[in-house]
């Protein structure tokens, strides 16, 4: 299947795609700002210059688009210069994979929220995981134990959160805000 666009009308059109302020990260800055949460966007001196840094609960946030990031619930390639796309995600993969690492190794907890769990039918869910992983970060940073019951040790949020046991931190870089 061929584009049915000319190269230089397809180079245009992806020009106009922006890398920050996108509708799923507005979404998500707004609902934290109405839930009182403070935060600082694209932080440029941190790895990955992640979407969302919540200082003070040593919480960094990435936003990503599904066909950018390469999400491997539903990926689509397109079908016209399929090997390009092919490299280029997987490579926006990697580099998305070390960045995460290298904040963890900072000591950030590292969240991520797919654009496709910010649809309608899943939003709530979504949101309602973000602040609980938020709050978890921070009970867990200041360290308290978990209510019996509640959070026990090996609970993972199925819907936002990157797996991985390397969540704790013992302090928050930079100071509270």
């Amino acid at each position: 299947m061929t584009d049915v666009m000319t190269p230089g009308q397809r180079s245009r059109c992806m020009r106009r795609i922006k890398g920050k302020d996108t509708r799923p990260e507005l979404l998500v800055r707004r609902w934290l700002w109405s839930r009182g949460y403070r935060f600082r966007k694209n932080v440029r001196c941190l790895p990955g210059s992640p979407d969302i840094v919540l200082r003070r609960y040593g919480v960094v946030i990435f936003v990503h688009g599904c066909f950018w990031h390469g999400h491997e619930t539903h990926i689509h390639i397109p079908k016209s210069n399929t090997e390009f796309w092919q490299t280029k995600i997987m490579h926006n993969r990697e580099r998305d994979e070390q960045q995460k690492a290298r904040l963890r190794a900072m000591g950030w907890n590292v969240l991520t929220v797919w654009e496709c769990q910010l649809r309608p039918a899943m939003r709530e869910r979504t949101l309602a995981a973000v602040e609980y992983y938020i709050n978890r970060s921070y009970l867990q940073m200041q360290g308290a134990k978990p209510l019996r019951g509640y959070n026990a040790e090996g609970d993972e949020i199925a819907v936002a959160a990157e797996p991985g046991e390397h969540y704790a931190r013992s302090k928050t870089p930079g100071g509270d805000e």
